[in-house]
């Protein structure tokens, strides 16, 4: 499967972003379907997955402020970002693996990756 993901930019803190990833190709499986953000001299770090059933997972430093959606029928990834703060700022990849859960993996192991989209959260 492929994935390019569109929608990021340049926001102040407080403010919102949505972020898409169009995937192709072998479509037609299961996947379990996340967000992975790598800021500058930091590790990666696994924002939200989800899976085949709309199952969703979230990391801590982002629940109550990210959502990660799917549209099914157009084979589209959203993540809404909201009350957006400076240490969000990173490049995000849409990511992907076969299978019907996401919990069988660690946070930001796929095995399908986008080329990434930077956003950047000024204060």
């Amino acid at each position: 499967v492929q994935l390019v993901e569109s929608g990021g930019g340049s926001v102040q803190a407080g403010g919102s972003l949505r972020l898409s990833c169009a995937a192709s190709g072998d479509t037609s499986s299961r996947y379990c379907m996340g967000w992975v953000r790598q800021a500058p001299g930091k590790e990666r770090e696994g924002v939200a997955r989800i899976n085949h059933y709309e199952t969703t997972m979230y990391a801590d430093s982002v629940k109550g402020r990210f959502t990660i959606s799917k549209d099914s029928a157009q084979n589209t990834l959203h993540l809404q970002m909201n009350s957006l703060k400076p240490s969000d700022s990173a490049i995000y990849y849409c990511a992907a693996f076969r299978g019907d859960a996401c919990n069988t993996q660690a946070p930001t192991n796929f095995d399908y990756w986008g080329q990434g989209t930077q956003v950047t959260v000024s204060s």
